[in-house]
């Protein structure tokens, strides 16, 4: 009896272990990720805004050092009044406004052509539109610099050469739209692989029955698979809006030969000089909570509109 007893303690005892052993596998799986996203994600964040509510202060005229003093919410109430912030904040979405649908309509068409069955070299043509995006923003910047550069520019002196007016590429009205052209040869190739990954997994037995119903090549692509790679234009335009937003490495490189980008240039542009060209830290802080608030304002908004016209 005593043995039975002992015996069925033991399976009880198997079991719970197997049962904790069910409960804690999947989150051992996790745990790298989980770790790696609370030290390098929600911290950066939380520390962030505990330095926003901070100012440096200086007592006694000026003529003492300057102490660390808790401020409260009075640097987001400066930033909110601050009309560069706006500025920049205007500047981007303006840039965002044209940049962001030419870039997705660029790589929705190189998608759907290398979807089709007349082009050849696919995987060559896939690596050609993606290397760009392999290519370290800050060797773009300075790439498209060169390119840029009115005394260095082989575009400019070719132009002279043939006795053409050369553009100002850096210009106080051309310049935001060639740091547009940066963006657009860099990531027109990222985005196009994820929409051409979702055209890969449309099944065929949808094109042999429109085939089968008379519909043209230019048909399918139209009706047929636009549509159906809706979600990833929904998931490339949301990465675009935030990518906008946060615009740095191409206006700092350029800004080193054009006079025409100020230190407000682009938001985060403005936090990174309040940071580390004034030494204000803590109303650089408060400048990037506010604008990763704003990022998420319009990356909901973005993808509210979007499943309301999409009926979900």
């Amino acid at each position: 009896m005593a043995l039975a007893t002992s015996s069925r303690a033991s399976a009880r005892g198997v079991t719970r272990s197997i049962a904790w052993k069910r409960v804690l596998t999947p989150y051992l799986f996790i745990l790298p990720f989980g770790v790696l996203f609370i030290l390098f994600f929600l911290v950066p964040i939380l520390y962030a805004i505990v330095q926003s509510t901070f100012h440096f202060q200086r007592t006694g005229l000026g003529l003492s050092g300057a102490t660390v003093g808790f401020s409260g919410l009075s640097n987001y109430a400066t930033v909110l009044s601050d009309a560069k912030f706006y500025a920049s904040i205007g500047r981007m979405l303006l840039y965002g406004i044209v940049q962001v649908p030419i870039m997705l309509l660029l790589a929705l068409i190189i998608a759907l052509l290398l979807d089709s069955t007349v082009v050849r070299l696919k995987a060559f043509f896939r690596l050609a539109f993606f290397v760009p995006y392999a290519v370290p923003g800050i060797i773009a910047a300075l790439l498209w610099g060169y390119l840029y550069d009115p005394a260095l520019s082989p575009i400019v002196k070719g132009l002279q050469t043939l006795n053409l007016p050369a553009p100002d590429f850096l210009g106080y009205s051309t310049v935001l739209w060639s740091i547009a052209n940066i963006a657009i040869w860099a990531w027109t190739g990222y985005n196009m692989l994820i929409i051409f990954a979702a055209l890969q997994a449309i099944p065929q037995e949808i094109y042999e029955s429109a085939r089968i119903d008379g519909c043209s090549g230019l048909r399918i692509a139209w009706f047929i698979k636009v549509p159906l790679v809706a979600p990833a234009l929904v998931l490339t335009g949301v990465f675009s809006i935030i990518g906008t937003l946060q615009l740095f490495a191409e206006p700092q490189v350029l800004s080193a030969i054009s006079n025409n980008i100020s230190t407000s240039f682009a938001p985060v542009l403005y936090a990174y000089n309040a940071a580390f060209a004034y030494n204000n830290y803590y109303y650089a802080a408060a400048i990037s909570v506010v604008l990763a608030l704003v990022t998420f304002v319009f990356s909901f908004g973005f993808l509210r509109v979007t499943r309301r016209q999409a009926g979900v």
